[in-house]
């Protein structure tokens, strides 16, 4: 699980559109590579290991950061060392013009990850991490079947989980 810190924003909010950030050359995404597999790497170590200088890599870094290409810095839980066995993932049918206070409320819930306004069958999912099953049950049945708005849920338990990188293609 990660949770981001910093000016990084949490679920889903609204974010102004930025312009489009320069394209990424290699170095970029050697760099990026790099931080990726350790995010507390010491720039001097960063630009040795892409053979640039310490200046470029901070102006870089910096760029990449301004542009929000890199959104923030974070540490990577294991949830269920911190307590939160239960993962599930909740399906969402809303009314059409409720979205906007549906995703309000949902950005409320501590217990919501991570959720995406979707097209489809369904108009959200939403990622969720709870304690137990009793947790669970507040969660649905009193906290998100409560949010004016919201017509129908349907739950998935999940039962394992690969990690949740985002690699460069």
């Amino acid at each position: 699980m990660e949770r981001q810190t910093g000016t990084t924003p949490g679920p889903p909010a609204q974010v102004a559109r930025q312009p489009a950030a320069a394209p990424l050359d290699d170095v970029d995404r050697r760099m990026i590579a790099e931080l990726v597999q350790d995010g507390r790497m010491a720039v001097r170590t960063l630009a040795e290991r892409l053979h640039i200088s310490r200046a470029n890599a901070y102006s870089r870094l910096g760029r990449l950061v301004r542009d929000r290409v890199i959104r923030g810095f974070s540490v990577r839980l294991d949830p269920v060392q911190i307590g939160l066995t239960t993962a599930v993932y909740v399906t969402m049918q809303i009314e059409q013009d409720a979205w906007r206070d549906v995703r309000e409320r949902l950005t409320r819930l501590p217990a919501i990850q991570h959720f995406a306004l979707t097209g489809g069958a369904f108009d959200i999912i939403a990622l969720a991490r709870v304690p137990d099953q009793a947790h669970l049950r507040t969660l649905i049945l009193d906290e998100i079947q409560s949010i004016p708005g919201v017509r129908n849920t349907q739950t998935q338990l999940v039962f394992e989980e690969v990690p949740d990188e985002v690699l460069l293609p």
